[in-house]
């Protein structure tokens, strides 16, 4: 099984603020949806907390919420409390690609075993930040594609998709 990471960055690894993106961007969330419909998505219980109601869980896909608390029970998902044990449950039901969405401390932790990285770079900084995702090592990794997206009506940044491969050792 391939374990995925995606995330959307400023230019300085900003994820998010008190519990928020810090940007809308149209193109980049229909590009979530795209590569994570019908795969396990392993997620943090904070960043479940702050998805919209309406998305709780996040429908066509299997949730995965991580939480310290082994009695936390979210209607609709798999409450694991380790990574490990998440990784286990997406494994044992048949998944092929296990996506990692969230947020900085699960990154942080499932960095070590991800084996590609979807990621959204912002081209724009983001100073109120508070959660960021963890410093990539680029020489463990290979850029597989790279399409930017302009700035426009919809879309107040410019960014770009960028698919990452670990490198093999």
């Amino acid at each position: 099984m391939i374990i995925s990471a995606v995330v959307a960055v400023g230019m300085n690894n900003e994820i998010g603020a008190k519990g928020d993106l810090l940007w809308v961007l149209p193109k980049d969330m229909a590009h979530f949806k795209n590569i994570t419909w019908g795969h396990h998505v392993l997620m943090g219980r904070k960043s479940f907390e702050a998805l919209p109601p309406k998305y709780r869980p996040l429908p066509g896909r299997p949730n995965i919420i991580v939480s310290r608390d082994p009695d936390l029970k979210n209607d609709g998902c798999k409450n694991v409390t380790s990574i490990e044990e998440g990784v286990k449950f997406a494994k044992d039901n048949g998944e092929e690609e296990l996506m990692i969405i969230g947020g900085g401390e699960i990154y942080k932790l499932a960095l070590p075993v991800t084996d590609r990285i979807y990621l959204t770079r912002v081209h724009a900084s983001f100073p109120e930040a508070d959660t960021h995702f963890p410093e990539i090592n680029m020489t463990q990794w290979e850029t597989i594609s790279t399409e930017l997206i302009p700035a426009d009506e919809k879309h107040k940044y410019s960014f770009e998709i960028i698919e990452l491969r670990k490198k093999q050792k």
